[in-house]
């Protein structure tokens, strides 16, 4: 049979009429399998932290007999009394990628790369900072693995008989060992899912008896790393009821909790960012402040009462590694701008002061055109489920001069663009500041992920009136596993998608970044009785011509407002943005893509479609049926374009299946109809995303978005074909520098798992 999946004429299409109210939706990880964080990155804000994957669709107009799908597969192996879900086994052969750097890295002058040297330091030496933000268990196994590694000098074909495993084990040991290194903990950096050993308890205890400090962590923490009950463990997400370790050492908090505290930080004006929060036996708190100092600040409290006390110094001997290294770029900074924004980081991670992060924000955005880029701190919230607390990340990269030039010209043409989105200039910032556009060579990119593209400051204050940066990744988005296979597309579409899905994905992490995360007003009393609109006569809603009634208040954020819903949100939003714009002709040009190129402007917007269209299928492997929740800020977007798609109507998309499971599987995309039904669908969905947003309207947003990101019978059954055919994320080795006297000597490694284990055993000596 063939499946046609549009939407009905009821209910769904009532979503996209322009003069109908509707109702809530929030931004990057939403119905995150437990709600997660906040805004601006294109980890493309992803196609782009780089799944294999990218987005897809939802409701049928036919009838189709109820078929009986098991949820769940279930592996062989056994722990204790319990089986091991196959979704929750650590990755076989994962594909291994190396971040090519090095000619970028030797074309930079001595002073160039000792800048860069001691950044990338400072960024490693926040390792142990992202293993304490995931789980507990997290840092005791990294230390676990290196133990190992070290003992049998990183060749782990000597692991076999050592321990007494077979190779096979000794094989799936090492998979196990490279995915956590590569996510800095056991839950996976892309969904949020915890990921178990495939060999048995039994054999990993032997593994660890190799050396007395493994074998002393395996004793503590074994049970922990095969825990898989009760079920919401194996999720980050709000305690107790998920793992989140944002909340360390304490087993009773609860979302009411969290979310009360919440309200007294947003009332006082206090930055949560770089913290964490820890509740006392009495049930009192205490917020932990990353610093190298230690001591207590103010406390608030609740109004029942109870304290919330400051406590600084968490992640203490960390932060004081980061500001030495970062004190020592400053001695080899290239500008003025560059020292003054060395200085504030100091400060920033010496004291504790998300003020001074904030002004060296404001310097980087002022740093024009630099030869090395960075940045570090305490950035994106998507793994907290409140949304509000970031994980730390650190990196530096080198700028690919030619890549910049594509967009340079975009972001000189920026202004073009903006007016023809589908929104009025009141809800458009009063200007547009034309931001810093690279594409960049990574050198370092330490945190639990790598992105393929950023949009950063996130704080909407700078955004608001400096501005921004937008980064791309070069060497991530050409990233390429030669074992990587494209499932869902039709046989005679995979040499353009395979030809094009790279120019293709640059043109929407380009429209994503600038255009998207870049766009728009926060309507905002930004002090008491002053407002950055006209209160008396506010903008008026093209959903339903009428005036809207809501904005946000003194003290309130965009993230604090539409909560864990936020962070998958604004990706929907960004995403929207260049489905809207990737159209139009004159883009495709500034991006070199014209009728007359050898990369047809045409096929490059069929492929761009397409490549959301499978993207948002993929992303059925990140919504858990049983909990009914997302998992994947980016994908869960992804997802709900998709159903924009189907919306269309006219069969501009459909899944074409004539087998019983479904293994045949295909997307159609009706390339002719772009458009002039799927840009229609785009454009009527985007603009009650973005009029939402501005206005705060946080329950007709969040509806919305939970509305476009259900899943119905029909796709949970298509989550068990794309379950059976999805395969491991690219995990990437990257180069490590040392001095050699006063030059900066760069080591690269095979892009092996010994390779990449190898790689942290030459960094360990800094973390």
């Amino acid at each position: 049979m063939q499946v046609l999946l549009t939407r009905r004429v009821t209910g769904r299409l009532l979503l996209f009429n322009p003069k109908q109210s509707t109702t809530a939706s929030r931004f990057r990880n939403i119905n995150n399998v437990i709600q997660q964080r906040n805004i601006p990155r294109y980890n493309p804000h992803s196609l782009l932290l780089l799944p294999h994957n990218p987005p897809l669709p939802r409701n049928l107009n036919i009838n189709i007999p109820k078929i009986a799908i098991p949820l769940r597969h279930y592996s062989k192996l056994h722990t204790m009394s319990s089986e091991i879900p196959s979704h929750l086994l650590a990755d076989r052969k994962a594909p291994i990628c190396r971040l090519e750097i090095q000619p970028h890295f030797e074309a930079l002058a001595p002073k160039e790369k000792l800048y860069a040297h001691y950044i990338s330091k400072a960024s490693f030496a926040g390792t142990r900072v992202v293993l304490r933000q995931v789980s507990p268990e997290s840092e005791p196994l990294f230390d676990l693995i290196l133990s190992i590694a070290k003992h049998v000098n990183n060749d782990h074909s000597k692991l076999a008989a050592a321990a007494g495993i077979t190779e096979e084990e000794s094989e799936d040991y090492l998979s196990f060992a490279t995915q956590v290194l590569t996510n800095l903990g056991n839950y996976k950096s892309f969904g949020d899912q915890k990921f178990v050993p495939r060999i048995s308890k039994e054999t990993f205890g032997k593994i660890a008896s190799l050396t007395g400090v493994a074998k002393k962590i395996w004793e503590e923490w074994g049970d922990k790393v095969y825990q898989i009950a009760p079920e919401g463990i194996t999720l980050l997400g709000y305690p107790p009821e998920h793992m989140s370790n944002y909340y360390p050492d304490s087993p009773n908090i609860t979302k009411a909790d969290i979310e009360a505290c919440g309200e007294v930080f947003v009332k006082n004006g206090v930055l949560v960012e770089h913290t964490r929060l820890r509740q006392l036996k009495d049930g009192s708190f205490e917020m932990l402040v990353a610093s190298e100092k230690t001591g207590e600040g103010e406390t608030y409290e609740l109004s029942d009462g109870r304290k919330i006390k400051t406590v600084y110094g968490d992640y203490k001997a960390e932060m004081a590694r980061i500001a030495t290294a970062m004190d020592k770029a400053r001695e080899h900074a290239l500008n003025e701008t560059q020292e003054k924004m060395m200085k504030e980081y100091v400060t920033s991670f010496s004291e504790g002061s998300l003020e001074a992060h904030k002004e060296s924000q404001r310097h980087w955005i002022r740093d024009i055109g630099p030869t090395i880029e960075t940045n570090i701190g305490f950035i994106e919230t998507y793994r907290d489920p409140a949304g509000t607390k970031a994980y730390f990340e650190g990196w530096v990269a080198v700028v690919n001069k030619e890549r910049t030039k594509v967009f340079g010209k975009l972001v000189e043409q920026a202004g073009k663009y903006i007016p023809k989105l589908p929104w009025s200039k009141e809800f458009e910032k009063d200007k547009f500041q034309k931001p810093d556009f690279t594409s960049l060579e990574v050198l370092t990119f330490n945190s639990d992920g790598i992105p393929a593209g950023i949009n950063i400051p996130n704080y909407d204050d700078i955004r608001m009136t400096l501005g921004f940066k937008n980064v791309s990744l070069g060497n991530v988005l050409n990233a390429k596993s030669p074992s990587e296979k494209i499932t869902f597309v039709n046989e005679k579409d995979l040499p353009l998608f395979e030809k094009l899905r790279g120019p293709a994905f640059e043109l929407q992490v380009g429209l994503h970044e600038l255009l998207g995360h870049g766009s728009g007003k926060l309507l905002q009393e930004t002090e008491k009785g002053v407002y950055n609109f006209d209160k008396e006569n506010p903008p008026v809603s093209p959903l339903d011509d009428k005036p809207v009634e809501t904005y946000y208040k003194v003290g309130e954020t965009w993230g604090s407002v539409f909560g864990p819903t936020a962070a998958s949100y604004e990706e929907c939003r960004a995403e929207c943005v260049a489905m809207y714009l990737c159209p139009d002709r004159e883009v495709l040009a500034v991006f070199g893509h014209t009728d007359e190129t050898e990369e047809k402007a045409e096929d490059v917007l069929y492929i761009s479609y397409l490549q959301m269209a499978r993207a948002g299928l993929l992303a059925l492997e990140f919504w858990d049926p049983k909990t009914k929740k997302w998992g994947q800020a980016h994908m869960r977007a992804r997802y709900s374009i998709l159903q924009c798609f189907l919306s269309a109507g006219d069969n501009f998309v459909t899944l074409d299946s004539t087998e019983s499971d479904h293994s045949d599987l295909t997307i159609h995309l009706d390339r002719s109809k772009i458009r002039s039904h799927g840009l229609k669908a785009v454009e009527k969905y985007l603009q009650k995303l973005h009029v939402y947003k501005a206005s705060a309207d946080v329950k007709r947003g969040v509806a919305l978005y939970d509305e476009m990101t259900s899943v119905d019978e029909v796709m949970a059954g298509y989550r068990e074909v794309v379950m059976r055919k999805k395969q491991p994320r690219k995990q990437f080795v990257q180069a490590n520098t040392e001095l050699e006297g006063d030059e900066v000597v760069l080591k690269e490694y095979d892009a092996t798992p010994q390779g990449l284990v190898q790689s942290w055993l030459d960094r360990e000596k800094d973390l």
